[in-house]
């Protein structure tokens, strides 16, 4: 597979290491507006070729496939050259600034019968997988409730950069400087996290979101911190399950955690994920009775790196794709609805 990065910012980096460790992975091109960025960027992640632009990429077209890290703006008009083109895609998450704009991305995709896969990168965990194997045979039972929570701290702690000062932390609390807040953020993750785990779609939601005071006037320099904070969800199952689904930005003691609890009739399922690991636990058949919980050995799973690099050379799409992602989005364009309206919508 010959690759062209597109958009050469931080995140690009875990792009390129990880498609550079798969066999068959070539990586041939690098597109950025900044010159200097794609020129330290390809030099270090020896890639021959540099552009300054996707038409000129395009024209030059000596590449099957596209990992897309552009900014969240320009996944849309950047996927829609790339699927005229007959480009393969391997898109950072959100697909996109909303539903409408994400279904037409998928329905282009779909349409012109390309690969088009969406990083979510809590695919990744193996714990994840399992649970979701163990849900699917059944080892819980029927599924009736489900709490998904993610936790970070970098509103209260420095760990990570301050915020206060610095812009890589300012624009997420900006609506004006593209921001959703947390929703948009790590909301997506989340939502992913809790379905994908419990092997189920979510019909009905039920959203609160809330922006805290965290500056005089609300603003510092050009950063008006207008973008939520916190969010809470409940939710319907498309088997009937409830869920509860939350996420902030002022848990104190958590720099970056996501935490899944599945409830069956027979059965529950816990997944940890943190920057330390990832841990999957199990109470089932006669250890339910009991309350006595079992660590689980996920074992290993595939990278999304990986099964986007297999979809390509099969010709068979790999999950999660850009269908997903755009039924996540409108999940979240709802969560606003509802704050708003304080009712539930249907999906």
């Amino acid at each position: 597979m010959r690759l062209l990065i597109l958009g050469t910012g931080g995140m690009a980096n875990t792009h390129a290491e990880n498609f550079a460790k798969i066999d068959g992975v070539e990586m041939v091109g690098a597109v950025d507006v900044d010159p200097a960025r794609v020129s330290a960027f390809a030099e270090k992640h020896k890639i021959a070729n540099t552009f300054g632009s996707l038409d000129e990429a395009i024209a030059w077209g000596k590449f099957e496939a596209v990992a897309n890290v552009t900014p969240d703006r320009a996944h849309h008009p950047t996927t829609m050259q790339l699927v005229k083109a007959g480009k393969h895609q391997f898109c950072e998450k959100p697909l996109a600034e909303n539903h409408a704009l994400a279904s037409e991305m998928a329905d282009a995709a779909e349409a012109a019968g390309l690969i088009n896969m969406v990083n979510l990168t809590y695919r990744n965990v193996a714990p994840l997988q399992k649970a979701r194997d163990m849900v699917l045979a059944g080892e819980i039972g029927s599924v009736k409730h489900v709490e998904a929570s993610y936790l970070q701290s970098w509103l209260i702690s420095k760990q990570w950069g301050d915020w206060r000062t610095e812009s890589q932390w300012l624009w997420r609390l900006s609506t004006a400087h593209g921001s959703n807040g947390v929703l948009g953020d790590i909301g997506i993750h989340i939502l992913d996290f809790a379905s994908y785990g419990a092997g189920l779609e979510i019909d009905h939601i039920f959203g609160r979101l809330k922006t805290f005071d965290k500056a005089e006037g609300g603003k510092i320099g050009d950063y008006s911190l207008d973008a939520n904070d916190s969010f809470t969800m409940s939710v319907d199952f498309s088997n009937g399950a409830l869920g509860v689904i939350h996420a902030t930005r002022w848990a104190a003691g958590h720099f970056n955690d996501l935490k899944l609890r599945i409830y069956g009739d027979k059965g529950g399922i816990e997944v940890l994920h943190t920057l330390k690991g990832s841990w999957l636990k199990a109470c089932t058949g006669a250890h339910a009775e009991l309350a006595e919980w079992q660590e689980i050995d996920a074992g290993k799973v595939p990278t999304n790196y990986e099964r986007f690099a297999a979809a390509v050379k099969t010709g068979r799409n790999g999950e999660p794709d850009f269908r997903h992602a755009a039924n996540l989005q409108k999940a979240l364009d709802l969560a606003f609805v509802t704050e708003k309206q304080r009712r539930e919508a249907a999906l």
